[in-house]
């Protein structure tokens, strides 16, 4: 298995921190009561983002050519588990629905715009002499 290198792990940091501190000042405005949904619409999106990082960049390092069929592996994988994920949210642990999904498609919008331009930036990396 390839070690993800530092350059890999810079973005990670970068996406990890970024959460963090937007959902602290969401928090922030928003006010205390709907810190579950804020919190909980922000971590399905990071997870999600940080672990088809992970694949992509151990992906392209390993076997670049394998590339195309991780991404799409990784989309079907997150559509089956976002709709579970957002089922029980709203139903099993009775999170207020509109500050949930506002959170939840905020990360999941500015997460994987951010993967997209990390990715096309290492894709062009990839293909220099």
């Amino acid at each position: 298995m390839a070690s993800v290198t530092t350059s890999g792990l810079q973005p990670l940091l970068w996406m990890i921190g970024g959460s963090l501190v937007t959902c602290l000042a969401a928090i922030s405005m928003a006010g205390r009561d709907l810190k579950p949904e804020i919190v909980l619409g922000m971590a399905a999106p990071l997870v999600s983002t940080v672990a088809s990082w992970l694949a992509i960049v151990r992906t392209h390092a390993t076997a670049p050519a394998r590339l195309t069929n991780t991404l799409m592996v990784s989309f079907a994988i997150k559509m089956v588990l976002f709709g579970v994920y957002v089922a029980v949210a709203l139903a099993v642990l009775e999170l207020r629905p509109m500050p949930f999904i506002a959170s939840f498609t905020s990360y999941y919008v500015a997460l994987h715009f951010g993967e997209a331009l990390l990715l096309k930036r290492l894709l062009a990396a990839g293909s220099r002499p």
